[in-house]
């Protein structure tokens, strides 16, 4: 195996350069230039088994052989965080990030930051910064939207690293999102569809957008106003947190006479 199928393997797998030289015991330096050999039969001999130890293989040979599905994936996934638990991680953390986590969400974070780390390092067309920023964006709103939730579940199990009848939420809404979502990717790879209905699809889905946002703009004006309104019926011209609840109250009475 080359060094080339060996990153797209490693990449397939969701195993980012920070664990695996966690793993390897060594620097994250060192596993870039060990994954820059031309051949993995030149990387050092015990760094070598751990890696195929870590892959489930016992020989370079057998990697060309190697199926990733859940199965596989998931079991990978759990020789590598069984031995990240075992070396028992310092956080490093003097903002209080980490407190109040249980050991598991601990390790959840941390990955999740090496992963972002990761991407923004290697960030060689401001591709990895739009990437990280959307999904930002993605967990301010996915409180908000249920659909949202439903697509990560898709995503997780498409990609392999969650069983496909495993349903973390509502499982007959989940159920019908999938379906539908998988029918549309299954459209979108196959290349078969009209592009004057998909331009006229985007069309809407854009007006949609637009007019949301405008609703939006428009509720957050009104509540400025409602705001200013409560402010100047209390006589209040210095709002502190103590006033809170009473200018909210306020307002919700001020919000009640545009309604009745």
């Amino acid at each position: 195996m080359d060094k080339l199928q060996l990153q797209n393997l490693l990449n397939e797998l969701g195993i980012s350069k920070v664990k695996l030289a966690k793993f390897l015991g060594v620097s994250r330096q060192m596993v870039y230039n060990y994954l820059d050999l031309d051949d993995l039969s030149k990387w050092p001999k015990d760094k070598k088994v751990l890696l195929l130890n870590l892959l489930g293989v016992k020989s370079v040979e057998e990697l060309d052989d190697i199926k990733v599905d859940t199965d596989y994936l998931l079991a990978v996934e759990s020789r590598l965080n069984n031995l990240v638990e075992n070396n028992n991680n310092n956080y490093d953390d003097t903002s209080g990030l980490f407190n109040d986590l249980e050991p598991k969400q601990k390790q959840l974070l941390y990955d999740v930051m090496e992963l972002v780390h990761e991407k923004l390092e290697n960030n060689n067309n401001n591709e990895g910064y739009t990437i990280i920023k959307y999904i930002y964006h993605l967990l301010q709103s996915v409180d908000n939207s249920k659909e949202i939730k439903y697509m990560l579940g898709y995503i997780a199990k498409a990609t392999g690293f969650v069983k496909p009848l495993d349903f973390a939420f509502n499982e007959d809404e989940q159920f019908v999102f999938e379906s539908i979502m998988f029918s549309g990717m299954v459209l979108y790879n196959g290349g078969k569809y009209s592009k004057t209905k998909i331009a006229e699809s985007h069309k809407r889905f854009v007006n949609h957008i637009e007019n949301r946002l405008e609703e939006r703009i428009g509720r957050t004006r009104k509540m400025t106003l409602y705001k200013e309104q409560a402010l100047k019926e209390l006589g209040i011209t210095n709002f502190n947190e103590e006033q809170a609840s009473l200018v909210f109250a306020k307002i919700a009475e001020i919000e009640s006479r545009q309604i009745n």
